[in-house]
């Protein structure tokens, strides 16, 4: 499971590299990757919406020049793994309807879809995804939803805002103090953009450290099918299966 905030450039960056790790992971298969929510700035009003260099300077007491030299390293960082940035110009504002539209589109199975489009758009695209419901659904469109039922949902501020508080609530009795953070098996937990190499091992340990699966029999084997076919016991019709 992954903890993923849509606003934070770490978070882009380090599921950059999560799934490199999990694409050569032998075991690539048997993992499910489930995104959570999580805000960083979660009091902040939808429409309040300000240039990412003023929020820095303002909220970490930065310098312009601080700033500026943290976004150029997140660029770099961010083109090491193939991914565009844009360090100048881009706005800050609040993600929680993000969050919610996320869920609606993990109902439909596209949440992969959906959180790739608006992290491209929130980082590396013009147009500012903050405080325009219909650019969220273009984005939503964009990975296959209903639009129609993607603007619906965006504009009753109660559809899916239970299942976002859930998701924070149990990032912070997981331990979540920041993300990115990753968690596995709900026992490890990897905090930050970390290399490829790090998610790499925490997702070898995770596996190998599962349990082994104990079977319950009741102390007699019961009928089942397997990769053979299905036997049908003797002394049972196999059509209607009924005592002859």
């Amino acid at each position: 499971m992954a903890s993923l905030v849509q606003g934070c450039p770490w978070c882009y960056v380090g599921k950059a590299r999560f799934e490199k790790a999990l694409a050569s992971f032998p075991h690539r298969d048997g993992v499910e990757v489930v995104h959570r929510s999580f805000e960083l700035d979660p009091h902040r009003a939808k429409n309040d919406i300000e240039p990412v260099l003023t929020m820095l300077t303002r909220k970490y007491g930065m310098s312009e020049a601080q700033a500026e030299a943290g976004e150029d390293n997140l660029g770099t960082q961010a083109a090491a793994e193939g991914l565009p940035y844009r360090a100048r110009g881009r706005d800050h504002g609040g993600t929680f309807d993000m969050h919610r539209l996320l869920h609606f589109a993990r109902e439909h199975g596209r949440q992969e879809q959906l959180l790739d489009l608006l992290y491209r758009a929130n980082f590396a695209e013009e147009r500012s995804v903050f405080g325009d419901d219909e650019r969220l659904v273009e984005l939503a469109g964009a990975a296959g939803l209903d639009t129609d039922a993607a603007r619906t949902v965006l504009a009753d501020p109660e559809a899916y805002a239970a299942e976002v508080r859930a998701d924070e609530s149990e990032a912070a009795q997981l331990g979540a103090r920041g993300v990115p953070f990753f968690v596995l098996d709900r026992k490890y937990g990897v905090s930050g953009a970390q290399p490829v190499e790090v998610f790499t091992q925490a997702l070898t340990q995770a596996w190998g450290e599962r349990p082994p699966l104990t079977l319950v029999t009741g102390g007699t084997d019961a009928e089942a099918c397997g990769p053979d076919g299905c036997e049908v016991p003797q002394g049972k019709n196999p059509q209607a299966g009924a005592d002859v």
